[in-house]
């Protein structure tokens, strides 16, 4: 039995949620998301809320019922408030650099690597003396945001020996002690 897809989903003020022939369209201040969503879950909006019902006790059918309703969820969530993800550069000589909508970072490879971000997503860097670069990524899609970071963080992934690369802001890395000392 899906808890989750029976649960309702509040529309905040300033959030207005349309459903036609399957697809679901979110807009708020935000910025604007769609969403198509198979058969076999339809969604109803009654008073403030958006409910959604499945046709079959079918083992995919509940799938789906938990999966849009979360997805539906995050969607409202992203227009009315937006999500954001901080990044960590640990490193000796990383740095990140941030001009529109192109990222540059130099993680230690002979060439810095350059990244062009989607429209979406905005970004910026951030250096203090003495502290590592923080990048912050900002979104109203939550599924995109959270795409881009894990693309960046692949450039360089935090090693458990040093801890350096790119990580979460927050993130605990666990360490390896790494070669035993000399006999």
């Amino acid at each position: 039995m899906s808890r989750i897809g029976k649960a309702p989903v509040n529309i905040p003020a300033g959030v207005t949620v349309d459903v036609a022939e399957g697809v679901v369209t979110v807009k708020g201040p935000k910025g604007e998301i769609t969403q198509e969503v198979k058969e076999g879950v339809t969604v109803k909006l009654e008073e403030g809320q958006v409910i959604l019902e499945r046709a079959n006790e079918a083992k995919q059918t509940k799938s789906l019922h938990g999966l849009y309703r979360a997805l539906i969820n995050n969607m409202v969530e992203g227009v009315s408030n937006g999500y954001k993800i901080e990044q960590e550069l640990v490193g000796v000589g990383y740095r990140a650099k941030v001009s529109g909508q192109i990222l540059e970072l130099a993680l230690g490879f002979s060439h810095p690597i350059v990244m062009e971000l989607p429209t979406e997503v905005k970004v910026s860097a951030e250096t203090a003396k003495g502290k590592n670069p923080i990048i912050t990524l900002e979104s109203h899609d939550k599924q995109l945001i959270g795409q881009v970071a894990a693309k960046i963080r692949s450039f360089r992934k935090p090693e458990p020996y040093k801890g350096k690369g790119i990580r979460f802001v927050g993130e605990q890395i666990r360490r390896k002690a790494g070669k035993a000392a000399g006999k």
